[in-house]
């Protein structure tokens, strides 16, 4: 059986589907009897699923058109009203 430091190394390809079927059935006979190891694979599918609606990086026309805004700012003036 695996032990819970092998279940935090394999979480990634667990949860992506990659692992080889006798893995995959020894980390479920696992996580059966170990709290923490499901509760780390839970919160792990979480958050990959939460990267999901991550904003996309910002393209350099963005970044752009945020710097020249920027520098339109008179220095010590009021920011919020931008």
């Amino acid at each position: 059986m695996l032990k819970c430091r092998e279940i935090h190394s394999l979480g990634d390809a667990y949860v992506d589907g990659c692992l080889p079927w006798r893995t995959r059935v020894s980390l479920r006979l696992h996580i059966l009897m170990c709290v923490h190891c499901r509760r780390y694979l839970s919160q792990l599918a979480a958050l990959l699923r939460a990267f999901r609606h991550v904003h996309p990086p910002a393209s350099a026309d963005e970044v752009d058109a945020v710097m020249a805004r920027l520098r339109e700012v008179p220095e010590g003036a009021d920011e919020t009203n931008l």
